[in-house]
């Protein structure tokens, strides 16, 4: 599932691109999860943000402030079509005289959830394999909806995200460390990838409970650290993951302990070990991790 790094990646490609684009047009999968995208027709985007692994397209609807929220989910993806009137994916017949409204998302291929005509001709698709991605537009600001996103803790680049806060909220909780961080609520956009990786180099185990104020202040460096170079590297693709220009991540080639069972620890040598861990595998180092 994309987190921080990959949702940022897609960001900050988009974002630049999609400033000032007038919706005239959209269509979508039937499902409630998708067919939100209908409410953004006759908005304009004014600019793409990120909130933890959420992109937030801000809309002008006249008077009204608007967002369009985006989970990407497993295998979700954004992608721009050109103005160009033979430029569909697939290769797809022409669209140049596709009505409002009519967007015909069948004709992007078996895998396009939604699409959003532009003013200037351009489209935004929105392509779901697995169909776990979702859609919503809501009043800027208002996620009562999205309780995922309306609970989520600091954003890991904030100031706000320190070791003092972590610890507050991990000795709360009888939970274990790795659990607490998959939750959203320490802080926000970690996942399983990044979160073996910042307790790996932070050497704490994740089924830890007790994790004191002097390993919280190091595992607060660690996750920024292991976020900031998923976003310099464009993400971390192991199978589906590629970014809004349809380039993979080079990430996975940085990993040091996620999906590492049976290779040698790169601090020690010994045997990578995983376990599961509430439902989810975690990979870890028995030497350098002890619990």
């Amino acid at each position: 599932m994309p987190e921080l790094p990959e949702v940022e990646t897609i960001r900050r490609q988009l974002d630049p691109q999609l400033r000032g684009a007038e919706i005239v047009g959209a269509d979508a999968h039937w499902s409630d999860k998708f067919s939100p995208a209908l409410d953004a027709i006759g908005s304009t985007i004014t600019e793409v943000r990120r909130r933890g692994k959420y992109l937030l397209f801000a809309l002008d609807e006249r008077e009204a402030q608007l967002e369009l929220v985006a989970h990407l989910g497993m295998t979700g993806s954004f992608h721009i079509e050109d103005a160009s009137p033979t430029s569909g994916a697939h290769g797809n017949p022409e669209i140049g005289d596709i009505k409002v409204g009519n967007i015909k998302i069948d004709a992007f291929g078996p895998h396009c959830r939604a699409l959003w005509r532009f003013a200037d001709g351009r489209m935004l698709r929105f392509d779901d394999i697995r169909r776990f991605g979702r859609l919503r537009v809501v009043d800027a600001g208002d996620y009562a909806a999205i309780p995922t996103l309306s609970q989520m803790g600091p954003e890991p680049f904030d100031p706000a995200f320190t070791g003092k806060s972590l610890h507050s909220l991990v000795k709360k909780s009888n939970r274990a460390i790795k659990t607490q961080l998959l939750s959203q609520r320490p802080v926000a956009g970690v996942g399983n990838i990044y979160a073996d990786e910042a307790l790996f180099l932070a050497g704490i185990h994740p089924r830890s409970k007790r994790v004191g104020l002097e390993r919280c202040v190091l595992l607060a460096e660690t996750v920024r650290d292991v976020l900031q170079t998923g976003v310099d590297n464009g993400g971390t693709t192991l199978r589906d993951y590629v970014d809004a220009t349809g380039r993979s991540g080079s990430n996975q080639h940085s990993l040091l302990a996620y999906g590492r069972e049976g290779e040698p620890c790169v601090s020690c040598g010994t045997e990578m070990r995983s376990t599961v861990i509430d439902a989810r595998t975690s990979t870890f180092c028995p030497t350098c991790q002890k619990h």
